[in-house]
């Protein structure tokens, strides 16, 4: 009995190697041909009077929402996409999303874009939980939305699903699942800005979460089809959600949340200079990280802005973060949020009335529904009458015409957005400059 036990595990194990060793020689003989990166042309004008304006861009309220993004559409409007439910994880959670239209500076009706029981019936499989949805456009000009969705156990066991648009944004097709690995494909998440290469394939920033936490890359053709996964970097253990900034055609820098034990907690980089064809080893980088996620736009003079919380712990504060020399050093140009004197010990008393005061400076529009407004963000950030803030996980675009618009989740409650120009950039780097040399 001993002997056929110890039999069957060596040919388990034969088997194994063998299927790994097969895996490999298939993706050598049909890796996909090199492909230079594509930079965006954005042509940012800062002559126009300096502009920063808050608004909420979900309005659902008594619900937890959280991992926002969103894309410029064609007309210049702004679609926005997140998640929203009774909480993190629950069956109810499905995707949300609304447009934003520069030319009334408003928000429009929240809408349910994906629901979990959607995803399950065109999937034929089981589907528990939905998350993190993020949307690139195609070379071909469709919208392509990448989340997360999960069959089994926590996000460890995960997978990403994927549906397309034709009318930016009003109707997608049915959900299809991406096959990112040999094996049992699961465990590859999404959080970061899609990008595109020159052939018109798209990269796709995934990260993976099962036993080990490290960056990936997918890059996915024309027709949708995964073309390769590559690691970004060997060695890059407790790496999460990366967020490729392209700096020229064959020059990247990769940001990336660090989640591991090591002190101290700090930005992990790493770049290529060849397209990705080769990575430098990852480093830590002087941004701090409170296992949080990061976000970032190369500006058209080669400069990097970068939003996190740049904190030791806690995500009480969001700053907006600025690097002209690669990442080699930052310097702050604006706290976006900053309530680190108000989490300590909160009492629910003076939660309400410094929310009432935040949701105000946040969107001057729901004058109307302020004591709802605060109400909800109690329910979801007040426990045993004890009360804390959270600002995370941003997500920064820039438009063709160098606007800048940031979406970051909000207590758990709402989906924020912050716009502004390159003529408040500009205003706020030089006097933020003027600061740190007084």
């Amino acid at each position: 009995m001993m002997s056929s036990k110890l039999t069957l595990h060596r040919s388990l194990m034969l088997l194994t190697i063998l299927i790994a060793f097969g895996a490999a020689f298939y993706k050598a003989a049909h890796f996909p041909s090199p492909s230079n990166f594509q930079k965006s042309g954005i042509a940012a004008d800062s002559s126009s009077p300096p502009r920063f304006e808050s608004h909420f861009a979900s309005s659902k309220l008594f619900t937890q929402v959280h991992a926002a993004s969103s894309v410029e559409l064609k007309d210049g409007r702004i679609r926005a996409f997140w998640f929203s439910g009774s909480r993190e994880g629950a069956k109810d959670v499905a995707i949300h999303t609304a447009v934003f239209d520069p030319t009334k500076s408003q928000w429009g009706t929240e809408e349910v874009l994906m629901t979990r029981e959607r995803t399950q019936s065109a999937l034929h499989r089981y589907v528990s939980k939905l998350g993190n949805p993020v949307v690139g456009r195609a070379a071909d000009g469709t919208l392509r939305m990448y989340y997360v969705t999960v069959s089994l156990g926590g996000w460890a066991g995960s997978s990403i699903t994927t549906i397309t648009s034709n009318d930016e944004g009003a109707t997608w097709s049915e959900p299809r699942r991406l096959v990112t690995s040999p094996f049992i494909n699961i465990s590859t998440l999404v959080k970061g800005t899609p990008f595109l290469y020159s052939d018109g394939s798209m990269g796709l920033p995934v990260y993976h979460e099962f036993i080990s936490k490290f960056g990936e890359i997918l890059r996915i053709d024309k027709n949708g089809l995964v073309l390769d996964l590559q690691r970004l970097a060997a060695g890059g253990q407790g790496t999460l959600q990366p967020v490729v900034l392209i700096e020229g055609t064959q020059k990247t820098t990769v940001l990336m949340r660090y989640a591991g034990a090591a002190e101290p907690h700090r930005v992990v980089t790493v770049t290529t200079k060849d397209a990705g064809r080769h990575w430098s080893n990852p480093e830590k980088s002087t941004l701090r990280n409170p296992d949080s996620a990061v976000t970032g736009v190369v500006l058209p003079d080669g400069r990097i802005l970068a939003v996190l919380n740049e904190l030791e712990h806690g995500r009480e504060a969001l700053s907006l973060m600025l690097t002209a020399d690669g990442g080699n050093t930052w310097h702050e140009v604006q706290r976006l949020e900053d309530q680190l004197i108000s989490n300590t010990q909160l009492d629910e008393a003076h939660f309400m009335n410094i929310t009432q005061t935040l949701v105000k400076q946040s969107d001057s529009g729901v004058k109307q529904h302020l004591a709802e407004y605060v109400e909800s963000a109690k329910r979801t950030v007040c426990s045993n009458g004890q009360c804390g803030y959270e600002f995370s996980y941003p997500y920064l675009i820039q438009t063709q015409h160098g606007d800048f618009h940031l979406l970051y989740t909000w207590n758990r409650t709402f989906i924020k957005h912050l716009w502004f120009d390159q003529a408040w950039l500009d205003q706020r780097i030089q006097k933020s400059s003027h600061d740190a040399l007084h």
